[in-house]
């Protein structure tokens, strides 16, 4: 199966954008909430002045979820390396431990089997 433009479909990049898609929804839907809450305490406000206000809290609210999820994505990213940074210190320790070990096993059996 490909997709509209003959590149082949790939069902985890799919499924990743379908997420994507929906996470910004629900965040629309959220800031929407939260302007209509927001504008009920504002009874003074005529209707296009709440409409305003509620557009402008609702861009107000996508930007700073935006910006949360770029920190908590950046965050992500640093941990990452430092975990992978950490997985290779182990595992150039572990190997070492190894050769030693196995250089040390080498040596011994050398050692006790010189005639003498």
């Amino acid at each position: 199966m490909t997709a509209m433009d003959d590149r082949p479909l790939n069902a985890d990049a799919l499924i990743s954008e379908l997420e994507g898609h929906l996470l910004v929804e629900a965040a629309r839907a959220e800031g929407r909430a939260e302007a209509v809450r927001f504008t009920r305490s504002l009874a003074w406000l005529t209707d296009t002045q709440r409409e305003e206000v509620e557009a402008g809290y609702q861009e107000h609210y996508l930007a700073l979820t935006r910006r949360s999820w770029e920190r908590t994505a950046q965050r992500g990213r640093e941990l990452r390396a430092e975990y992978e940074e950490r997985y290779r210190s182990l595992r150039r320790r572990l190997c070492a431990a190894c050769l030693f070990g196995a250089a040390l096993v080498l040596t011994t059996v050398v050692v006790t089997n010189l005639p003498t």
